[in-house]
């Protein structure tokens, strides 16, 4: 039967759960207490949070939400960090962590209900951020726009050249 605590961290993990856009599961050990306070300054800035729970926990919330189970990914000792905006961003910030501090393992995750290994992790981490993607798809969309008016002002503007080159000469003879 369970007990008060552990249905309380469940219901703990569901509110953690709601509304997030990814969440990312990495192996702590051997980890400073100020590495972690590090750590978990990092994932602040990219939009999420960390939390340390019980993997049989999770594993309850997960299956209560109706989200993908992550099998052996919730094996051993885990912290789960939880992205509530651009889940890119966080998964950088735990790679950038990582690759200072060797301590940190990354196991996996989910992004939109989807379960990913650590190597997928690590590819969507290698990904743009959301804000550099749309400025290369708006660079995109303008550029054809921006040869168009260069192509259409280019008659008047070797008129207006001409113009002021015959003006020069007659001011000067």
């Amino acid at each position: 039967m369970p007990n008060k605590h552990n249905i309380d961290n469940v219901a703990k993990i569901a509110e953690d759960l709601e509304g997030i856009s990814a969440m990312w599961v990495i192996d702590y050990r051997g980890l400073t207490v100020k590495e972690v306070e590090a750590l978990r300054r990092s994932v602040r800035e990219a939009d999420a949070k960390m939390g340390v729970y019980k993997n049989t926990l999770m594993r309850l919330a997960l299956e209560n939400a109706e989200l993908p189970e992550l099998g052996d990914i919730l094996s051993g000792p885990s912290a789960f960090v939880f992205a509530t905006g651009d889940p890119v961003a966080s998964a950088k910030a735990i790679k950038d962590f990582a690759k200072k501090n060797e301590n940190l393992v990354i196991k996996g995750g989910m992004m939109d209900g989807v379960a990913y290994g650590a190597a997928e992790v690590e590819a969507i981490a290698a990904l743009p951020s959301r804000e550099e993607l749309i400025a290369k798809l708006l660079g995109t969309i303008s550029n054809p726009m921006v040869k168009m008016v260069r192509v259409c002002n280019g008659p008047m503007e070797y008129f207006a050249r001409a113009v002021s080159a015959i003006a020069d000469q007659k001011s000067a003879a």
